[in-house]
């Protein structure tokens, strides 16, 4: 999943950004409010962390943009989640904050580990995933935990894997893209020219072929990737 962090403390938006990174997640940094919009004009993120006090512009005018606004690129009007990171802690800031179209808020200082639960409840609201623990056919997948699994066997994944796994899981019963996937699990300093995205969705499917002996991974000719159960 891929999450724009607007926030111009330099060391607070590294520090933010590096521990999603951690979780697997695609992760691009706007120091200001231009830079954001110019971001969210061509990305089709899935979250924003969004700081509220911005040099040239109100957190809460970029918000009332994302909520209405479409995403770029994918098809649909559905805004990406909006996560306040804000020092403004008055109950009246967080109430105006959610009445602007934020899905939650968060008041500085926080501990990361509360951000990235925070991230990944929101992250599953529109899925039918209930909790950090994804469940496909036999696959499991622990977002909290950094655990996937197929069958009874645990899969060794590099970060950028288990987050395109994770990206399967959270839309099982569709079709994507190359294109899609490196819209979403990649962040901006991709090369769209590059066949990362084959390469990383082979190396997913050998490791889930030597885990349980079948390939839950299909190509639809001509479409994309998709999840089969039984495969």
């Amino acid at each position: 999943m891929r999450i724009l962090v607007v926030e111009d403390e330099h060391d607070l938006a590294g520090a933010v950004a590096a521990g999603l990174r951690r979780e697997g997640y695609a992760v691009d940094v706007a120091g200001d409010g231009r830079s954001a919009l110019d971001r969210l004009g061509v990305h089709a993120y899935d979250m924003v962390c969004l700081d509220l006090n911005l040099p040239d512009a109100d957190g809460l005018d970029i918000c009332r943009h994302v909520v209405s606004t479409p995403r770029p690129g994918d098809g649909t009007a559905e805004a990406p989640r909006i996560l306040v990171l804000s020092a403004r802690d008055r109950v009246e800031d967080r109430i105006v904050g959610l009445d602007h179209g934020a899905d939650d808020y968060l008041v500085k200082p926080f501990a990361l580990g509360e951000l990235t639960a925070r991230v990944r409840a929101l992250l599953r609201r529109d899925t039918n995933a209930g909790s950090a623990v994804l469940r496909w056919d036999d696959i499991e997948l622990d977002a909290a935990r950094h655990l996937a699994r197929i069958g009874d066997r645990e899969l060794d994944l590099t970060p950028k894997e288990f987050a395109l796994l994770r990206f399967l899981l959270l839309h099982p019963d569709e079709v994507h893209s190359a294109e899609r996937l490196l819209e979403h699990v990649w962040d901006e300093h991709a090369d769209p020219f590059t066949n990362t995205v084959r390469v990383t969705i082979s190396n997913l499917r050998r490791k889930l072929v030597e885990a349980s002996g079948r390939q839950p991974i299909e190509t639809v000719t001509g479409r994309g990737y998709r999840l089969v159960a039984g495969g």
